[in-house]
């Protein structure tokens, strides 16, 4: 039976109040910054210095939209990005290959429009849909909506899309580059953000074993230790002997989220600082019973189904309703933009394709940092210029340099970044031939505003009433997952599956409720059945874990055994 209690009939909720507070505050950096901001700045260098030596800068917005393509996948593990470069490139081609042909048929502006806001809601639904992570739609956005404005003729396609594969290429082999040195970086990484998290709950648990505080970093250290596992599971066939390393300090990780008491945040937290490198993993004294099983779990998921992406975007899919929104917002504000005679609507439309996240309120947060984030990036803009014009040779500096810095802030927060995105925007028209700045800044700040404006105003007015639904599928989902791990603890289930099973609805749980939690025109949401779900939810794992350490029962099978079966899976 359930254990969340039946809920009241809800009451509507027609508008949340959109803040302000925090909303700039830069945040710690991503600790992978820098591979994104590296990747990106010697992708594009190759080509572009290429095309200079060439004179052919003006093709440099082909190339680009391939080398762009380094900005993805870095936390995957490399077999795992291997494919979702490829994919990514192939993404990036094919939109290119949309936007020309869609330019060399028609030269109206408002078919121009149409199509632009059909492939960002195409971009935007895809690339969430297959979770392909940061940056994710908005390169895709950026670059096909400023070739759907790229005067363009059918034969010249063909060599314009062979531009973009070869940047492709080279984006690919740059970012599958570090592979050669440290083989099991993103695995390691994982890993060591589960222990940091798991750790950081330790700490919260004791100094507040039932306030908000712990709950959150409870909700945390699950969604850390469910993403190490993913990483586990996405990894190649070689390095049998690392990744059970790191299997085990993962397992230590969740016996701290079930026993906060009994576990050592310094010994989690000196684990996690010996993953730095490419040293021997750390080995968390001797393997205990039931770690066997675990990795025998873990072989049993790799042999096991995944969602199809069909399934992802079906009708009723929580997708779709942002879709709209993004679709209608990007719409108006490339209309809005031809109506106030701006030369360059995709600059609109891009602003507002850039605002679209989970719920009204990030959306309207992404807003206000998108606006400050441009008019501070058309001052540096303004002082850049001067420096960039002096030559092409500068040009092309100024925009890697500014590649790199955007990079390097914007995980800080998105406006940061932005103030090194707008001026190398400005830069990127101008590759072509050299433009007046008062002009281009001009025409960008009333584009960010009509953008911004019109982008919020379609995400008020886009209803999205599936978040509240969604929540009570995620927490239907969440009552199954325990039931089936209560089962296995019965003796009636495989324990290990059950546990990870439950461990993804946990996360999926919270994620909708925190992506309901910011929407306007729905009912009021069941956060008490929420909250009850997930304490129950993380005592049935806590349950499980204890299970697996041996408090309750032994392991069945031996540790060469479980490490034989989770290699056979891989081969």
């Amino acid at each position: 039976m359930s254990s969340t209690p039946p809920h009241p009939s809800p009451r509507l909720v027609r508008a949340r109040r959109l803040p302000l507070a925090g909303v700039l505050r830069p945040g710690k950096p991503s600790d992978i910054w820098f591979k994104p901001a590296t990747s990106v700045a010697v992708a594009t260098a190759i080509p572009n210095l290429t095309l200079l030596a060439l004179g052919r800068l003006d093709l440099v917005m082909y190339t680009m939209a391939g080398t762009f393509c380094a900005l993805y996948a870095h936390h995957l593990p490399y077999a795992a990005r291997a494919r979702a470069l490829a994919w990514v490139v192939a993404g990036m081609t094919a939109s290119i290959a949309v936007a020309l042909l869609a330019a060399s048929l028609t030269g109206s502006a408002v078919v121009l429009v149409a199509v632009g806001a059909v492939l960002a809601a195409a971009q935007k639904t895809l690339c969430d849909a297959t979770r392909i992570g940061p940056p994710g739609h908005l390169i895709f956005t950026f670059i096909s909506s400023a070739s759907l404005f790229a005067p363009q003729s059918p034969g010249q396609i063909p060599g314009h899309l062979a531009l973009t594969l070869t940047g492709g290429a080279i984006a690919w082999l740059v970012g599958m580059a570090p592979a050669l040195v440290r083989p099991h970086g993103p695995e390691r990484r994982a890993t060591a953000r589960a222990l940091h998290a798991a750790a950081a709950y330790t700490d919260a648990a004791r100094d507040d074993a039932t306030g908000a505080a712990a709950e959150r970093a409870r909700a945390a250290g699950a969604g850390a230790v469910h993403a190490a596992w993913q990483s586990l599971l996405a990894t190649g066939g070689r390095g049998a002997a690392a990744r059970r390393a790191l299997a085990r300090l993962v397992v230590r990780a969740e016996e701290a989220l079930a026993a906060p008491a009994a576990a050592d945040p310094a010994a989690l937290r000196s684990w996690a600082a010996g993953l730095r490198g490419t040293g021997a993993v750390p080995r968390p004294g001797p393997l205990r019973p039931g770690e066997a099983d675990e990795l025998l779990g873990l072989a049993a998921e790799l042999a096991g189904p995944t969602v199809p992406l069909w399934r992802r975007l079906a009708p009723g899919s929580p997708l779709l309703p942002i879709a709209l929104r993004t679709a209608v917002g990007c719409a108006l504000a490339g209309y809005g933009s031809l109506a106030l005679g701006i030369g360059r609507p995709y600059w609109a439309l891009v602003t507002a394709a850039s605002l679209y996240q989970a719920n009204v309120t990030l959306t309207w947060n992404r807003g206000v940092q998108r606006v400050v984030g441009n008019l501070v990036g058309v001052l540096a803009f303004a002082a850049i210029a001067p420096f960039a014009h002096l030559g092409h040779a500068e040009l092309v500096v100024s925009c890697l340099l500014l590649a790199f810095g955007a990079e390097a802030l914007i995980t800080r927060n998105y406006w940061l970044g932005t103030v090194c995105v707008t001026p190398m925007a400005l830069l990127v028209t101008e590759f072509a031939r050299f433009q007046q700045p008062g002009e281009l800044i001009v025409d960008r700040v009333v584009d960010t505003l009509v953008g911004a404006v019109l982008g919020v105003a379609a995400a008020v007015l886009v209803t999205n009433r599936r978040a509240a639904d969604r929540i009570e599928q995620a927490i239907a989902a969440t009552d199954r997952a325990r039931e089936h791990a209560e089962a296995g603890l019965a003796g009636a289930g495989a324990v290990e599956s059950g546990r990870r099973r439950l461990t993804a609805a946990l996360v999926d749980l919270r994620a909708a409720a925190d992506a309901a939690a910011g929407e306007w025109w729905q009912h009021a949401l069941p956060e008490q059945r929420v909250l009850a779900a997930e304490r129950a939810g993380h005592r049935t794992l806590a349950a499980t874990v204890r299970r697996r350490s041996g408090e309750n029962g032994q392991a069945k099978r031996p540790a060469t055994a479980a490490a034989d079966a989770w290699e056979g899976a891989r081969a």
